[in-house]
């Protein structure tokens, strides 16, 4: 077994609070290691899994977890915790997982959830969608759609996403958050193979028709969702759309905590930070 076996990779390195006197991971740490990595494959497949699993009127269970162990891990070691689905049953999903430090094979794992009933815990079929999500991304094809279009046809699902992440969770007044400019953009839209959208953003004109410059804006994504990819394709569908149509030149004005996320995309600061709202911004910008 070796980690180009799996499609995904949970990365993470070992704290002094997992270890023991000999510096040697504690045993059960490693059934931890596999929990948070099976967190983060539903994120994979791009389903913010509380509000994916309120769709599909059910939850996932773990019912069995074996681990044999061949190497111990020790403190401050990078690991590269690999899963896959190795079967979907009736009700059942087993999945296949491995710990290794670079390249080196530590422990494997055989973990096997059950899809029930949230209330009574008694089991039912696997759904449809989900497996479908599933077998696609093992094998490999998208599990996200990206959608550009005018505000006519993508309000709802925009709307949706910005509700949640500006007015819900950031608590921006509604009236801040709509505007005529909605109307003349053109919109991005991402949502999974469940249909749920997850992230969105719009691109506007920026100056006098013809300056060549265009703005991005209204960037949203869903809170379980942040860091998994789907801002990235949001942004790189809105740059196509105004590389298409003549721009060579983005700005933004990017929430503090997300610039990084916009430095890694080619996004440069540009001038002061400065308030929008409430909330720190800086100005950004980039040549397409």
């Amino acid at each position: 077994m070796k980690p180009a076996d799996f499609r995904f990779h949970h990365r993470l390195r070992v704290r002094w609070a997992e270890v023991d006197m000999q510096k040697i991971v504690f045993n059960p740490h490693y059934l931890m290691y596999f929990d948070c990595a099976i967190a983060d494959y539903w994120r994979a497949l791009a389903l913010p899994y509380e509000a994916a699993m309120q769709r599909l009127e059910g939850e996932v269970f773990l019912r069995k977890t074996t681990v044999e162990f061949n190497v111990s891990a020790r403190v401050d070691d990078p690991l590269n915790v690999a899963l896959r689905c190795d079967r979907i049953g009736t009700s059942s999903m087993t999945f296949v997982g491995a710990i290794f430090r670079d390249g080196q094979l530590l422990t494997t794992g055989e973990l096997v959830y059950v899809f029930a009933d949230p209330i009574t815990q008694t089991s039912r079929p696997v759904p449809a969608p989900l497996r479908a999500v599933i077998d696609a991304y093992e094998a490999g094809q998208p599990i996200t759609r990206v959608q550009t279009d005018d505000w006519a046809t993508l309000h709802e699902p925009a709307a949706a996403v910005r509700t949640a992440v500006f007015i819900e969770e950031q608590g921006i007044a509604r009236e801040d958050e709509w505007d005529e400019a909605d109307h003349t953009a053109v919109h991005a839209v991402v949502t999974n193979l469940l249909g749920m959208p997850v992230a969105t953003g719009r691109l506007l004109r920026e100056g006098a028709l013809g300056s060549g410059t265009a703005r991005i804006g209204r960037m949203a994504v869903d809170r379980a969702l942040r860091g998994s990819g789907v801002g990235r394709l949001v942004v790189q569908a809105l740059e196509q759309a105004a590389f298409e149509r003549g721009d060579r030149r983005i700005v933004l004005g990017a929430q503090r905590s997300a610039e990084g996320f916009y430095q890694r995309l080619g996004y440069r600061p540009e001038g002061a930070p400065y308030e929008e709202v409430g909330i720190p911004h800086i100005g950004m910008a980039r040549e397409l």
